[in-house]
């Protein structure tokens, strides 16, 4: 790890360092915080919209924090493959923060299976753009995702600088909690994720219990792994009038509104809110002239191979008059949705962390998820929202009742909704984030000093 590519690379000259200001220094950090970070994101562009294809929460997080780093004086570049040759090569996202277009393979989106195959050009592109510039340009890379990992494993022993890398999801996790019909993740990807963790120097976890599973999974060194938990945007998430939303939706006021957001595959399980709901008006068929099933999001991954089974699958329960599908929203127009609901579900198989559900609390809508990953670090259960330890549509018919039909219930979910938000932030999570960067690049420096 950090002494092993610290040796490899012991008789390389010193690296010329950045000559911009210096960052602005983070509360409790030890360490020198870097001047620039290269971030390889390379199967999603931090500029798409989330909901469809392979963009969802990492691309927010990626966004979110760059943003924040860049005004902390940071500057920031990432790196992503190009999937239009109408993509300009460098497209600034924020101040401070340029995004890299890599062309690598064909000029359109790839599904994850066929993006090793494209892992040396992409490499390739990588460290072309960095020979532009004087050496020690970068003081650190940041990979997310696995096939990230891979390139940024390369250029962080080629540019002889740390190399800090977020998983995001685990294929070995999710092979443990596969949805019904959905493939398991390949050994590629396995023996992938296994070589970045040993090869990383800070594995960063968006929970502890993520951070636990890098340890006892994949034999992660355990002094290597922080626990630092995302963010929410709270300022385009807010709390706001349920009737005005309703009006904008077109949705009516008496109505009783579920809500799900995200990409539409199996792992998400937008089916099990479907099926709930069909439940629901089972128990009820009453409730059939006032509900509302909202699916926001597009089809993605192996949800591409039925793009409309989901339609579909509300035809066959008898709730496809009652469900409305939207296409991906962006932050602001997502937050109507949310104000529009009385709650949002969030039935995944599997998240490291789930960000439609702090997402959804910032608005003060409260959310029942299920029981797995991140979520309940993301869902206080029973003050924020509920957690449901099973997928099956009798236990999430009653969760949803539970909070969808009670309004002094569902008053007293929101209040908590908005506390539990509010101890999130962007600010937060990128504070944790560079004091992870400063130990990293400090140790790494150490390191290279001992050995040479």
């Amino acid at each position: 790890m950090t002494a092993a590519r610290g040796m490899v690379h012991a008789e390389s000259p010193p690296r010329a360092r950045g000559t911009g200001p210096i960052p602005r220094a983070v509360a409790g950090t030890i360490g020198r915080v870097p001047r620039r970070v290269a971030v390889m994101s390379v199967h999603t562009s931090p500029l798409e919209q989330p909901g469809t294809g392979d963009a969802g929460g990492m691309n927010v997080y990626i966004a979110e924090t760059s943003r924040e780093m860049a005004r902390r004086g940071i500057e920031v570049e990432v790196f992503t493959r190009a999937t239009s040759s109408d993509q300009p090569p460098i497209a600034e996202l924020a101040p401070g923060v340029l995004v890299r277009h890599v062309p690598a393979g064909p000029f359109e989106p790839l599904g994850r299976a066929e993006l090793p195959a494209q892992m040396c050009a992409f490499t390739a592109g990588v460290l072309r753009a960095e020979a532009f510039h004087p050496p020690g340009y970068y003081d650190l890379v940041h990979s997310h995702y696995w096939v990230s990992g891979q390139v940024g494993w390369l250029a962080a022993e080629r540019w002889n600088v740390p190399l800090v890398h977020t998983a995001h999801t685990l294929a070995k996790v999710k092979n443990a909690a596969l949805a019904d019909g959905d493939a398991p993740e390949p050994r590629t990807r396995v023996i992938g994720e296994q070589q970045v963790v040993d090869e990383a120097d800070r594995l960063v976890a968006n929970t502890g219990v993520e951070a636990r599973q890098l340890v006892e999974l994949y034999g992660a060194v355990p002094g290597t792994v922080r626990a630092v938990s995302p963010g929410v945007d709270l300022h385009s998430f807010t709390p706001g009038s349920t009737s005005a939303a309703r009006d904008a939706l077109g949705i009516p006021h008496a109505a009783v509104v579920l809500a799900f957001a995200g990409r539409i595959q199996p792992l998400k399980a937008p089916d099990v809110l479907l099926r709930a709901a069909a439940e629901l008006v089972r128990r009820d068929p009453e409730l059939a002239r006032r509900l509302v099933v909202l699916v926001v999001g597009g089809p993605s991954g192996s949800g591409l191979e039925q793009p409309e089974g989901l339609r579909e699958l509300a035809d066959q329960l008898g709730i496809v008059a009652n469900t409305r599908f939207l296409p991906p929203q962006p932050a602001r127009a997502l937050a109507e949705v949310f104000r529009a609901a009385d709650v949002v579900a969030v039935p995944s198989y599997n998240e490291s962390f789930g960000l439609v559900a702090l997402e959804a609390q910032a608005c003060g809508t409260p959310v029942v998820a299920a029981e797995v990953g991140g979520l309940p670090t993301a869902v206080a259960h029973r003050e924020s929202g509920l957690l449901v330890p099973t997928h099956r549509a009798e236990d999430w018919a009653a969760a949803l009742a539970a909070v969808a039909r009670d309004p002094g219930y569902r008053a007293r979910l929101s209040a908590g909704a908005l506390d539990h938000a509010r101890s999130f932030s962007w600010r937060r999570t990128t504070d944790a984030l560079l004091a992870v960067y400063a130990s990293a690049v400090t140790e790494y420096e150490h390191a290279m000093r001992e050995a040479s």
